[in-house]
């Protein structure tokens, strides 16, 4: 049997392949084996987004935790990742469980495990979960309802609990009443039923059920968004529109003109608002990659920041034991406090409608007072699929300290807490780092305009290149 491994954000694998009914159940049952030695009367909450075979898959796993004696409970819906942790919180659940790639191809699936504090399970924990996995066993397999029948499985509704969730922190009636005109692109995620419940009033791009993403990955980066961009730029009467991935755990933002907002503005956003407007204090934990403009922005009003390795469940740890006030990667997973500490697209650009709300102000103006403080930037990331050698031998140049410049630009500083982040002049950086989920090198590009992102980005791509 192939060895499993988790990656960056949970174990993923391409359908049919790699990521199989019995390999799931091998997943299943180390989950099953580890949930039992923290706590012999575990429950796990488990659901699957809008990929295909999310409910096979569902199945497979719930036949394993039932035949293993936990209580289950289980949406026959799709769900987004968010509702799985706040579902795990809620319930008393020692896990979550959501089958779900995020917005990898739509040829993935995969399988992320959520902790019963309501945001990722920790690196630790994963390592173990890991180390007990079987190459086979025999399971018990019957359909839900007559897990159902042995009292073994609960069916939920974790959509009306989420949606019940969100409108005790939300004026949604006054969000829905105003003249902010907001517009939502679901990718074909998880966010298609819910959003729609929440902002009935909203324009609504791709909220169907499509598991084949129409071939799109559904990440929420301007590349992948340009048909909302078109619909943004002819339809003027939009003043902000939102995006969410195949989970709905990402967020990717449009200003009303169709101009994209891409994440590391969009922490910037919610620090001002929640700390500026909101009067909130608390840490700010970001992933390597973020904009050293968050760290700006944090030493002017005197927040405490930290940067951790990537991948969110490093920000979540630090968020289950102390005060955080945002935690945020630069793929658009963003946690804010008030919430669970767990990434959520939607509940993201809720707290943004609702400060445009209170304050009549447009997104434009929102981002000026950010620039006010940080001085104007651009940031873009280049994906090059790469050989696995070739892959490998830049990363070891870059281990060596091989690159002093690009492209004639002199490198003065290098960090590797997580791939590695070079400073050329002026505030400008260049990040290498490998993907922990997909076969491919990504380049990490910050200047002071886009047009200056365009040209360090071809240069570096040069001299990686040759």
């Amino acid at each position: 049997m192939s060895k499993i491994k988790f990656g960056t954000d949970g174990w993923r694998g391409i359908i049919a392949k790699d990521f199989t009914v019995d390999n799931v159940k091998r997943v299943a049952k180390a989950t099953a084996v580890w949930a039992q030695k923290q706590n012999p009367d575990s429950k796990i909450v488990i659901g699957y987004d809008c990929r295909f075979g999310g409910d096979l898959f569902s199945q497979a796993a719930i036949n394993v935790f039932c035949s293993s004696g936990i209580k289950v409970f289980y949406d026959r819906h799709f769900v987004s990742t968010p509702m799985i942790s706040l579902a795990a919180l809620n319930l008393g659940c020692e896990l979550g469980v959501i089958l779900t790639a995020s917005h990898n191809p739509p040829s993935y699936n995969g399988y992320k495990l959520k902790s019963k504090h309501g945001g990722p399970l920790i690196q630790k924990y994963i390592t173990e979960v890991e180390e007990l996995i079987p190459d086979s066993f025999a399971t018990e397999d019957l359909s839900p309802e007559e897990w159902e029948q042995k009292g073994l499985l609960e069916f939920v509704d974790l959509e009306t609990m989420y949606f019940a969730h969100v409108a005790e922190y939300f004026d949604l009636d006054a969000m829905n009443d105003s003249d902010v005109v907001v517009a939502y692109d679901a990718m074909y995620g998880a966010g298609q039923n819910i959003f729609p419940r929440l902002m009935p009033h909203a324009d609504f791009l791709h909220c169907e059920y499509n598991p084949s993403f129409y071939g799109q990955a559904p990440e929420p980066i301007a590349k992948n968004l340009k048909e909302l961009e078109a619909y943004l730029r002819e339809m003027k009467h939009v003043d902000l529109a939102i995006a969410t991935d195949g989970d709905a755990d990402r967020i990717g933002l449009y200003n009303g003109n169709g101009k994209f907002v891409d994440a590391h503005h969009i922490i910037l956003l919610l620090i001002h608002i929640l700390h500026k407007y909101k009067e909130m204090t608390g840490k700010v934990v970001i992933a390597f990659s973020v904009s050293n403009k968050v760290k700006k922005l944090c030493e002017q009003y005197g927040i405490p920041y930290e940067v951790t390795k990537i991948g969110f469940k490093y920000i979540c740890e630090i968020m289950q034991n102390e005060d955080v006030l945002v935690g945020g990667e630069e793929s658009g997973g963003i946690a804010v406090k008030g919430h669970i500490p767990e990434r959520d697209g939607i509940w993201d650009g809720l707290v943004i409608v609702e400060h445009l709300v209170n304050q009549e102000q447009k997104l434009s103006e929102l981002i000026e007072e950010v620039y006010e403080v940080v001085g104007r930037f651009a940031y873009n990331r280049l994906d090059l699929h790469l050989k696995e050698e070739q892959k490998l031998q830049i990363m070891e140049n870059c281990k060596n300290n091989f690159y002093k410049n690009f492209g004639g630009i002199p490198v003065s500083n290098v960090e590797d807490l997580d791939g590695y982040k070079f400073y050329l002049v002026d505030e400008e950086t260049v990040m290498i780092r490998a993907s922990g989920t997909e076969p491919l090198l990504r380049v990490y590009v910050e200047a002071s305009t886009e047009e200056r992102v365009a040209v360090i980005m071809e240069k570096v791509r040069q001299t990686l290149l040759g």
